[in-house]
């Protein structure tokens, strides 16, 4: 990963009280909390002073010391329980009745104390950014850094889901007529059609959180939420912090949804002129034969559009203005007009807008850009999450037109790819070829996916092609592929003497991929130091992987939830689930933890003190 620092370049007076005090928003904590901070400056001070260790990498991931010693022997109990809870059906089914009647039972106070035993514990930092400071600093201390979420999630009924997405996916509009002349251009497009029956977003989802638009106060809201965890990440990580972001938590998902169809209509313009497919800049679409085209279906008034279209020499990248519609206010009722083939005229490929919806895009795109500046300007990364596909075009769209905008002299912004889709190799393609094209920093962090199963099921309910590899070993053989394809890009850049233009996230728990990762990497001559590929997996899950890697010299983060107990109860019911659906990765961590206590009981390391003299890269 192109990140601009590591901690042994920074100034030593990076950790003089007066310059932590000023360069990490120190101030900003209430001041019962700044003796955390002065002990973790002391801390990282140290670890400063000591020379950098580096283990071998085990690539079995088999080394149970490896794994857990960044763990107290607590801790390491505390996880065995844990798992064995989550092999539970009973406890994984019943997770979220059974933490509310605890509750119910044992009080506020002795709740609280029970899950940070268990649960919370293990999968959660801290309940705010001062507390989760000491977790952050050991993980420093054993090479991982951290990708900050705060987790608090809605506890909403279902009912009350369906309601909001709903009322927030129609427009305010109804305009038959632009729906028909949309209908034009690529035909019917039921993925993009509002349904009650998949309105609650959480369905089939275990892996992802979920936001549900209430109204515009709410996005700011969340706005002060992430910019909260920006500060914390550059508080604590010195120049090496992430945050993640969903982009649907910054405005009313109708606007998503109507855009996203508007980039597919678009595609399937292109495919009428040329008989290609997939993106508009993957198409080799020529700015000439384009108007020609039009010219010979005898279709006028097409002098303002062509104007829009953004081309190079080598042909043409948008049929739209996006860096107008991101960064000048474009109406998008205006803007995104084509012509039709079949009938011969300028047609809307967007339902009219108010202006009241056209005010509310302009508002998520600012929030947006306001968070992407703070990172910016605290030296922190931001991760656009990915969602479900009727969103994901949308989104892909103007998080490239964010990094085009802010990825000038290194990788700030990064998209996500889910590998399980049929497409993913293909839009990441694309979208390195617009980087190129464009002259920005690519960073893109590659995941398996999380909305499968109701991905499928609104498919098959909607009538539409299911858009999921067909099989587990299709889904690795797409990530492996989109890996590759990154790759070949890195190595074409560096033979013309362009470093780390392409940042890659490995974001797997999956062995087999991140084995795969490192022998490419090894191919390729990419060293672990240079980091333009990085590894993630969540906290609490899969140390056997995370910490060999860190503690190799490898590029290695933790996705860090945090958020007050009561609050983080549905992330926590969702991490229950997860890990019941990967029992086979469960009784290898189960395993290696009950080796690890063995060792320790017979080594006399019963009480042992996790302090790690690892400097992360």
């Amino acid at each position: 990963m192109a990140l601009l620092y590591s901690i042994r370049k920074l100034p030593r007076n990076i950790f003089n009280l007066n310059a932590f005090y000023i360069n990490s928003s120190f101030s900003s904590f209430p001041h019962q909390n700044q003796s955390r901070w002065r002990s973790t400056s002391t801390e990282i001070s140290d670890l400063y002073d000591r020379p950098p260790r580096r283990d071998p990498l085990d690539t079995s991931f088999n080394d149970p010391e490896a794994a857990f010693r960044s763990k107290t022997t607590w801790e390491v109990v505390r996880a065995y329980i844990v798992y064995t809870l989550c092999s539970s059906n009973y406890v994984v089914e019943r997770n979220m009745e059974l933490m509310k009647l605890a509750k119910a039972i044992l009080g506020e106070r002795l709740f609280r104390q029970l899950m940070k035993a268990t649960f919370y514990g293990h999968f959660v930092a801290g309940e705010d950014q001062s507390r989760i400071v000491p977790t952050l600093t050991r993980l420093r201390s054993f090479g991982v850094k951290p990708i900050l979420d705060y987790s608090v999630e809605e506890d909403i009924s279902q009912e009350e889901a369906e309601k909001r997405e709903v009322e927030s996916s129609v427009s305010e509009i109804k305009s038959s007529e632009a729906v028909s002349e949309a209908r034009s251009i690529g035909g019917e497009m039921p993925q993009y059609n509002v349904t009650k029956t998949f309105a609650d977003r959480r369905y089939k989802v275990q892996s992802a959180r979920t936001y549900f638009y209430l109204n515009e106060a709410s996005c700011e809201r969340n706005v002060e939420i992430f910019q909260e965890s920006l500060h914390a990440a550059a508080g604590a990580t010195y120049g090496t912090g992430i945050t993640a972001i969903k982009l649907t938590a910054l405005g009313r998902p109708q606007l998503l949804l109507q855009l996203s169809e508007v980039i597919m209509r678009a595609r399937k313009f292109v495919s009428e002129v040329i008989g290609g497919q997939g993106n508009v800049i993957g198409q080799k679409l020529n700015a000439a034969d384009l108007e020609k085209r039009l010219e010979q279906a005898g279709i006028k008034d097409t002098k303002k559009f062509l104007a829009k279209v953004v081309k190079d020499s080598e042909g043409v990248i948008h049929l739209f203005p996006w860096s107008g519609i991101v960064d000048e206010n474009f109406q998008l009722s205006d803007t995104f007009r084509v012509p039709s083939l079949k009938e011969g005229r300028m047609v809307r490929l967007i339902s009219q807008l108010s202006s009241r919806e056209e005010e509310m895009f302009r508002n998520m795109v600012r929030r947006l850009n306001t968070l992407i500046k703070t990172a910016r300007d605290l030296d922190v990364r931001v991760m656009i999450d990915a969602e479900q596909t009727y969103f994901q075009p949308a989104i892909s769209r103007i998080t490239l037109e964010m990094m085009r905008k802010y990825n000038t002299n290194k990788a700030i912004v990064f998209n996500t790819y889910q590998c399980y889709l049929k497409d993913a190799l293909k839009e990441v393609s694309t979208d390195l070829e617009q980087a190129k094209r464009q002259n920005f920093y690519f960073g893109c962090k590659l995941v398996r996916g999380a909305y499968m199963e109701q991905e499928r099921a609104r498919a098959a309910a909607l009538g539409y092609p299911d858009p999921i590899n067909p099989t587990y070993e299709a889904t690795s053989e797409m990530y492996q592929e989109t890996l590759a394809e990154c790759l070949r890009r890195i190595t074409d850049l560096r033979e013309k003497g362009l470093q780390k233009r392409i940042a890659i996230m490995v974001a797997s728990h999956n062995e087999d991929t991140v084995r795969y990762a490192i022998q490419k990497m090894k191919d390729c001559g990419i060293t672990p130091e240079e980091k333009i590929i990085c590894f993630g997996q969540l906290l609490g899950m899969c140390d056997y992987i995370t910490f060999p890697l860190g503690q190799a010299g490898y590029s290695v983060y933790k996705y860090i939830p945090y958020g007050p107990v009561d609050e983080v109860l549905p992330y926590l019911s969702r991490r229950a689930q997860e890990n019941k659906g990967i029992l086979k990765k469960i009784k290898k961590e189960k395993r290696m933890l009950l080796s690890e206590l063995r060792r320790r009981l017979l080594s006399g390391q019963i009480l042992y003190t996790p302090r790690g003299n690892y400097i992360s890269v």
